[in-house]
Order: C-alpha cells, then structure tokens, then sequence
C-alpha cells in the first residue's frame, strides 16, 4: 500500500475519498490534490463566505433557508445568492430548491477533509 495520497479530480470527490490527503505536516500535496483543494480555500478567503459557511454548518436541522441567511448581512440579496453560489462551486454545500427558497447545508465529509489537511499534530 502506498504512502501518496490518492489523486483527487473534483471538489465533489472529497466527500468520497475523505482520506485521500493527510495532514500537510506528514505528506506533501500532489499538484492534483492542490488544483482540487484550491477552489475549497478560495471561497473560505472571504469574510461573508467564511460567515454564511459557519451559519450553514451550525443550522439546527442541519440546513438553512437562504430567506434566514440574508437578513444577517447588510448586503443586498443577490451578493447573498453570489457568495452562496461560490460556496456550491468549491463544493463546500449543496442546495436545494423547495418552492421559492433554497436550503443549504454542508457537505462534512468536504469540512472533514480540509480540516484533516490542516491538522498539526502537537510534539509528545
């Protein structure tokens, strides 16, 4: 069994292979694994992503209406609807429509994955 981190293509395979990429500490990233992540860290880079991403992920039920995220900005509805969209396309929550309004929620195995490529391990 190899030590390389399997190759990942998409944003939407790190829900698959959520142990695909260890800690940055123990293995280098592939340019591969770096071109799929990048989009993900991208969109967490922006102070109004970064705040509707941690409203999603602590929702009560799990997910959350746009019609309750967008009055906790003062920004208008479709710079709401541009951050959300940005937060879809690096696979960071899925959506769905139900009538008029969207609900979103995280994809954890997305949130599990950047946090495990984050994790420093403290020295015994």
């Amino acid at each position: 069994m190899s030590n390389q981190p399997a190759v990942l293509t998409s944003a939407a395979d790190l829900d698959a292979a959520e142990a695909c990429c260890g800690p940055m500490v123990r293995h280098s990233l592939t340019a591969q694994a770096a071109v799929t992540l990048a989009p993900a860290f991208k969109a967490l880079g922006d102070p109004v992503r970064l705040q509707l991403l941690s409203m999603i992920a602590s929702a009560p039920e799990g997910e959350i209406c746009v019609c309750d995220l967008t009055p906790a900005f003062e920004v208008s509805a479709p710079t709401i609807s541009y951050h959300l969209r940005t937060l879809r396309e690096a696979g960071l929550v899925d959506a769905d429509r139900r009538g008029t309004w969207v609900y979103y929620r995280i994809r954890p195995g997305v949130m599990r994955q950047l946090a495990t490529l984050l994790a420093v391990e403290t020295p015994a």
